[in-house]
């Protein structure tokens, strides 16, 4: 029977795992009221920061990192091809990666290069999403990352483009009811590196953890029994429970957390560039591109988004 499960788990997923090909330069559920639900057990990243959102003011002149790419005539951006909805594998769609993140990094694209078609696309864990930058393998990382001070401590980010919250995913008719002391003795699986793992390393409630490198990997051992629950963005959440309607989210957000393009701390004239791509974007109301890309991604699965977050710029 296990070995059963195990070939149904693959074979569900095998369409999110085609490696994507790589030429060019080297190296849902509807429970949750809401993304600003007040957390039950409130958990905050001890941030040394103040306003990590804050980004660069925007502009459109090049520099050293735009020059860079149009040179080499392509935007390299890590992206995941396994997230539903946000970045995954849809067979119907032109070059085969579709989403929500795949629509943003179109449109910078389109703006740097005139050609949204112009991006080499590169499969990132997430572990590897700090490193693909400070490495020079990625341009861009555009992959439901949070924004925190730790993480500006590495790489430069964009103003925020979505809003989630850490949640918990579990199979239907769990005892596990959240974020709290239900979660003693379960295995929780996290994905190495997210917020989720800062979260559980900080207060655990008894669980036993569970890393991977891949947060699609999670869902996998949650079918096939070998983990007890999931901690993870809310807004990924919702997408797993779309593709396996015998999970669901439970309990409140228990953090606001906000997604940005991740980028090398160095290229400031590509954070002030990508920044002025997203005041484009959000711009038009619900007639924005940013809101015809939820509508066609996010709002089957994440119903009640109105309007992307706000910017916010510091000085310099």
């Amino acid at each position: 029977m296990a070995a059963a499960c195990a070939m149904t788990a693959a074979l569900a997923l095998l369409p999110l795992a085609h490696a994507t090909p790589d030429t060019g330069r080297p190296a849902a559920v509807r429970e949750p009221a809401s993304l600003a639900a007040a957390p039950a057990t409130p958990w905050v990243l001890s941030d040394t920061c103040a306003d990590p959102e804050a980004s660069l003011r925007p502009s459109g002149v090049d520099g050293a990192a735009i020059a860079r790419i149009k040179a080499a005539g392509k935007l390299v951006a890590g992206v995941d091809q396994n997230s539903f909805r946000w970045g995954y594998r849809n067979q119907t769609a032109e070059g085969g990666l579709d989403g929500f993140d795949i629509d943003l990094v179109k449109a910078i694209a389109k703006d740097i290069l005139g050609d949204e078609n112009a991006v080499i696309y590169r499969a990132i864990p997430t572990s590897q999403r700090v490193p693909a930058l400070q490495e020079g393998r990625v341009d861009i990382v555009v992959r439901t990352m949070t924004i925190n001070c730790k993480r500006l401590e590495d790489v430069a980010f964009s103003t925020a483009y979505f809003e989630a919250g850490q949640q918990v995913l579990v199979p239907k008719g769990s005892p596990i009811t959240g974020y709290d002391s239900s979660l003693k003795d379960k295995r929780i699986c996290f994905a190495a590196g997210s917020t989720a793992q800062a979260a559980l390393t900080s207060q655990s409630y008894g669980s036993v953890p569970v890393t991977v490198a891949n947060q699609l990997d999670c869902l996998v051992r949650l079918q096939l029994g070998e983990v007890d629950g999931i901690v993870t963005d809310n807004a990924l959440a919702a997408g797993q429970a779309a593709q396996d309607p015998s999970v669901r989210l439970v309990g409140s957000p228990f953090t606001r957390e906000f997604y940005g393009v991740a980028m090398n701390k160095d290229a400031s004239d590509l954070v002030r560039r990508v920044n002025k791509v997203l005041e484009n974007y959000r711009a038009g109301g619900s007639g924005s591109p940013w809101m015809n890309s939820y509508r066609k991604h996010l709002e089957p699965v994440l119903p009640g988004v109105a309007a992307p977050p706000a910017p916010k710029y510091r000085d310099g």
